[in-house]
């Protein structure tokens, strides 16, 4: 069982990116860290540290149920991308171990799927 983050356009033949709720869960945390966030300080997952006093684009997507809560809105899906994308460049250009090579081939997996429900106007589904 995992999590499936997809394109709302109806469109089964739409691509989408999946993760073991652990693989999501490191990708995400690995993603906090480029913001100098510590995910496990924050509300929501662990800590008591409130979303509120944290200012990152990646915000709607780090502070997101896996699996349930709203949908990610086209302008939401259109902040993260700018940031996930030059996050995704950075650890190119950082090069690294296989799981860094894994999170930046599923970053730029997800940005292509951001920039569809952006050109698309539909917003991005967790399952």
């Amino acid at each position: 069982m995992g999590l499936v983050l997809f394109p709302g356009d109806g469109d089964n033949s739409s691509p989408d990116v999946s993760w073991s709720y652990s693989g999501f869960a490191t990708f995400r945390r690995r993603l906090a860290e480029a913001e100098g966030l510590v995910l496990s300080e924050m509300w929501g997952f662990g800590g008591e540290r409130p979303w509120s006093e944290v200012s990152t684009a990646l915000e709607p997507l780090l502070d997101h149920p896996d699996d349930s809560g709203d949908d990610l809105s086209p302008g939401e899906c259109a902040s993260i991308l700018v940031r996930l994308e030059a996050i995704s460049d950075q650890w190119a250009r950082e090069g690294g171990d296989q799981l860094l090579q894994q999170h930046i081939k599923d970053a730029r997996q997800l940005a292509g799927i951001l920039r569809l429900c952006i050109e698309k106007s539909v917003p991005l589904v967790f399952l």
